[in-house]
C-alpha cells in the first residue's frame, strides 16, 4: 500500500491485491465510510457477482484495465470466486473535499456510477499502471512522483464522475521569484533524499495544486519532472569520475538504480550515461 497526504489532513491510497487461487467466498465486509474505492482491474474477472446494500446489483464480466467505482456507505461486497489483481484507490470525502477548494469549484456530491460495471476509464488505467512499479518497490518510489500521480487521480474521479467544475476565477500567473527560489532550493537540496510535494508547496505558502499548476507555468515542467533532470545535470558531473561505476553514479544522484539513471538519463540527454561517458573519453 502507498498512502499520501498531500492534501491537508486527507489521505489518498492505492493498494495492489492479488490472489491466484482464491477460496470460493464473499469479501469482507468494509467499515462503512463517506469515502469511495476505484477499482483498476488488472486480469479479466468473467461472470462477476457484486452486491450493496446487501442486495445484488450486477452479475457480469470485467475486463483487465476497466475501472469499477465503490461508494463505502454501501457496504459494497463482491464475490471472489475466480483469480482477480487490482489497483484499489481510497478516495475519502475530506480528499475530494479539498480537490474542490483547491479547485475553487463548489464541493461535490455522491459520484455517478453504475454499482459492478466495469468502465474503460483510459485516464485511470495509464495513471495505475505508472504506479506498478513504486508497489513493487515502495522504498524506492519518489514522493514527488507518488503525490503527483494520486493528485491526478482524485482530480480525474472529481471531473469525471463527480461532476466537479472549477469557477470561474482571475488569471493568475506563476510563481513569485521568492517562491521560485525556494522551491528550487529545496527540490535541489532534496536530490539525494525524499521531499513531499506537500512540504514544497507549505515553504511557499500554496496549496499543492495551485503550487504544482504555478510551478509549472513558471518553470515550464512539474515539479517531478524538474528534480529528475536536477539529477541528471548531477549525473553528468559524477560520470566524468572514471573510479565511479554507473551503479554509484545512480547511487550518488538519488536514482533507485543503475537502470532508473539510464531511463532518465536517456529521455533527458538523448544517449545512455555509458555511452555519453565514452564520448567524454574519445
Amino acid at each position: 500500500m502507498i498512502v499520501t497526504r498531500i492534501l491537508r489532513a486527507a489521505d489518498i491510497a492505492v493498494t495492489e491485491i492479488r490472489c491466484d487461487n482464491p477460496l470460493p467466498e464473499m469479501s469482507g465486509s468494509m467499515r462503512r465510510e463517506d469515502a469511495f474505492a476505484v477499482a483498476l482491474h488488472l486480469r479479466d474477472r468473467p461472470n462477476g457477482e457484486y452486491w450493496e446494500d446487501g442486495r445484488r446489483a450486477s452479475v457480469g464480466d470485467l475486463r483487465a484495465g476497466e475501472s469499477c467505482l465503490h461508494d463505502l456507505k454501501r457496504d459494497p461486497r463482491g464475490l471472489l470466486d475466480k483469480p482477480y489483481h487490482v489497483l484499489s484507490f481510497y478516495l475519502p470525502r475530506a480528499a475530494l473535499d479539498a480537490i474542490a477548494d483547491d479547485a475553487n469549484a463548489p464541493r461535490i456530491g455522491d459520484l455517478s456510477y453504475k454499482p459492478g460495471t466495469g468502465v474503460n476509464d483510459g485516464t485511470i488505467s495509464c495513471l495505475g499502471n505508472l504506479l506498478l512499479p513504486a508497489l513493487s518497490h515502495p522504498d524506492q518510489a519518489n514522493p514527488l512522483f507518488l503525490d503527483h500521480v494520486l493528485l491526478a487521480v482524485g482530480v480525474h474521479v472529481a471531473q469525471t464522475y463527480g461532476g466537479m467544475r472549477p469557477m470561474s476565477r482571475p488569471v493568475r500567473g506563476g510563481l513569485a521569484p521568492w517562491q521560485e527560489r525556494r522551491a528550487t532550493e529545496i527540490l535541489r537540496a532534496s536530490v539525494k533524499r525524499s521531499v513531499t510535494l506537500m512540504e514544497v508547496a507549505r515553504e511557499c505558502g500554496l496549496s499543492v495544486g495551485y503550487f504544482s499548476h504555478a510551478f509549472r507555468r513558471t518553470l515550464g515542467v512539474s515539479p517531478h519532472k524538474w528534480l529528475i533532470e536536477q539529477r541528471v545535470v548531477l549525473s553528468k558531473e559524477k560520470l566524468r569520475d572514471d573510479g565511479l561505476s554507473l551503479s554509484d553514479v545512480a547511487t550518488e544522484c538519488g536514482f533507485s538504480d543503475q537502470s532508473h539513471l539510464t531511463r532518465a538519463f536517456r529521455q533527458t540527454v538523448g544517449v545512455s550515461p555509458g555511452a555519453w561517458r565514452r564520448a567524454l573519453q574519445r
